[in-house]
C-alpha cells in the first residue's frame, strides 16, 4: 500500500499506462474478440430487420402448374374469340359500305355473265360518282317485277332525260343507234307498253326516261326481265356497280 492510496500494479488492475500498452480496447460488435471478462467471443450483431418497399405480404402463392395451364388456355381462347369478333365486324362493315359478292341467278346476262357466276359489287361507286351508260349494276327488285329474287343485275342502257327507242332489232338513244358489242349480235325487241316513262303517250317502242332514273336491260335480250317490262328504275335503288367476276376461277376478270 502506497501513500497515494492507489493499489500497486501487482493487484491485477492495470494502470492507465499499462492499459495503453495493452493496445486499443475491442469495439462492441467486433465479434470473435476476447472479452475483458474472460476470453469468450461476442456473437455477431445481426443486421436490423427492414421492410422491403416492393414486397407484398398479401400476394397469393403461385398457382400450381395445372392451374397455370388452364389460365393460359383460357387466355388464348379469349384472344382468338376477340380476333374472330373483330374480323366479323370488319367483314360486316365492308359488306355494308364497300364491297359485296353476288351470284348470278339466271341466264339474263349471257354472254357476259352466266348462271351461278359470282361478281364483286362496289357499293361506293355511285356515292362518289354518277351512273354511266354501259355499267353493269345490281339494284333492288322493282315492285312490278315477278319472281322471288331480291336483287337484279342488268346493264345501264339509258340515263335520265334521254329517249330510248327500238327499231329493226337495235337500240337508239335520242335517235342515235347504240353500239352494243356485249350482246354478241343479238336482236332487241319489245312487245308491251313500257311503264313509268315520261312519254306523253305510252308506247312499246320508245321511252323517255325520267330524271333520277335509268333504263336497264340484260345482255341476253331474248331472255331478260328488264326495263322493257317494269320500266326505268330509280337510281337510289341501285346497290352498286358490278366490276369484277370472281367465279369460276378460270374466268376471273373485270367487267
Amino acid at each position: 500500500m502506497t501513500d497515494s492510496g492507489i493499489p500497486p500494479a501487482e493487484s491485477g488492475v492495470p494502470t492507465s499506462s499499462a492499459a495503453a500498452a495493452a493496445g486499443p480496447r475491442p469495439r462492441v460488435g467486433a465479434g470473435n474478440v476476447a472479452s475483458a471478462a474472460g476470453g469468450g467471443t461476442l456473437p455477431p450483431i445481426e443486421p436490423p430487420e427492414t421492410d422491403d418497399f416492393w414486397s407484398d405480404d398479401d400476394a397469393p402463392e403461385p398457382a400450381p402448374a395445372p392451374a397455370r395451364n388452364v389460365q393460359r388456355q383460357l387466355r388464348t381462347t379469349m384472344e382468338w374469340v376477340a380476333v374472330a369478333i373483330g374480323a366479323l365486324v370488319v367483314a360486316l362493315l365492308i359488306k355494308a359500305f364497300l364491297l359485296q359478292a353476288f351470284y348470278i341467278p339466271s341466264a339474263s346476262m349471257d354472254p357476259t355473265l352466266h348462271e351461278d357466276d359470282r361478281v364483286l359489287v362496289n357499293k361506293l361507286s355511285y356515292r362518289i360518282g354518277d351512273v354511266q351508260r354501259g355499267d353493269v349494276i345490281v339494284f333492288e327488285k322493282p315492285e312490278s317485277a315477278s319472281g322471288e329474287i331480291d336483287d337484279f343485275i342488268k346493264r345501264v342502257v339509258g340515263l335520265g332525260g334521254e329517249a330510248v327507242s327500238f327499231r329493226d332489232g337495235s337500240v337508239f338513244i335520242d335517235g342515235l343507234e347504240l353500239s352494243e358489242g356485249y350482246i354478241d349480235g343479238a336482236l332487241t325487241s319489245t312487245s308491251s307498253v313500257i311503264p313509268g316513262c315520261a312519254n306523253k303517250i305510252a308506247a312499246a317502242d320508245n321511252c323517255v326516261i325520267p330524271e333520277g332514273m335509268v333504263f336497264v336491260m340484260g345482255d341476253n335480250r331474248g331472255s331478260s326481265q328488264d326495263s322493257r317490262f317494269f320500266g326505268p328504275i330509280p337510281t337510289d335503288t341501285i346497290v352498286g356497280r358490278a366490276f369484277l367476276k370472281v367465279w369460276p376461277l378460270g374466268d376471273i376478270g373485270f367487267l
